[in-house]
């Protein structure tokens, strides 16, 4: 058994969710500033994301649910998952964002689960809340642990990919850990590094 895990946000989509339906908002540079800092490590992923999400009270859940459901998808997403499950993996996807985007991206590029964080609502309506299984700086990392118990996968047959601080916590249990067009923090302590736009140069480390 071998496991391969993505972040979602800026990894196999292009783009940030959050930012999506903060630019339905109109708090796109408000949450875009903080989302770059927690990125960087510069912010407690949990105060930083409480924040973000607060900032989307007030949105028609079905008008998010239209926005994650035409999020684009990263250059070479595709492929690469395909490639990743014929070669033997069964290909996660852990997001600090929300199940709103991963449910049906998973769908579209046939990925084997997905895991997320959930968006609170009321009478239709955004709170302004979230929770989930994604909501802390360790949480990627205490999932696929607890994936690898599960399957019993090893780390030397893990590959963890990310491109944020929020990624870091997976590194620590992934023998090929990939900084993707990531920030310093990340790259710090990767053993694969790519700096273009496309998941396909993933495979040339596989």
């Amino acid at each position: 058994m071998k496991l391969a895990v993505f972040d979602f946000d800026s990894t196999l989509m292009d783009g940030e969710t959050i930012e999506f339906l903060a630019y339905e908002a109109g708090v796109e540079e408000e949450v875009r500033n903080i989302t770059t800092r927690a990125m960087n490590g510069e912010l407690d992923f949990f105060e930083s994301l409480t924040k973000r999400v607060s900032l989307l009270k007030g949105i028609r859940e079905d008008r998010v649910n239209e926005i994650c459901s035409n999020l684009p998808l990263m250059a070479g997403a595709v492929e690469t998952v395909k490639k990743l499950r014929e070669k033997g993996y069964k290909v996660i996807c852990f997001s600090g964002g929300f199940r709103n985007a991963t449910v049906p991206m998973a769908e579209k590029l046939g990925l084997d689960g997905e895991f997320s964080n959930i968006l609170h609502v009321k009478d239709g309506i955004l709170t302004g809340f979230a929770g989930g299984e994604m909501m802390f700086n360790n949480s990627k990392g205490i999932m696929l642990s607890k994936l690898q118990r599960i399957l019993g996968v090893t780390p030397e047959n893990t590959i963890a990919a990310g491109d944020g601080a929020n990624d870091l916590s997976m590194f620590k249990y992934a023998q090929t850990r990939v900084a993707f067009c990531a920030k310093p923090i990340l790259e710090k302590e990767a053993s694969v590094i790519i700096k273009e736009k496309n998941l396909t140069k993933l495979l040339e480390y596989i």
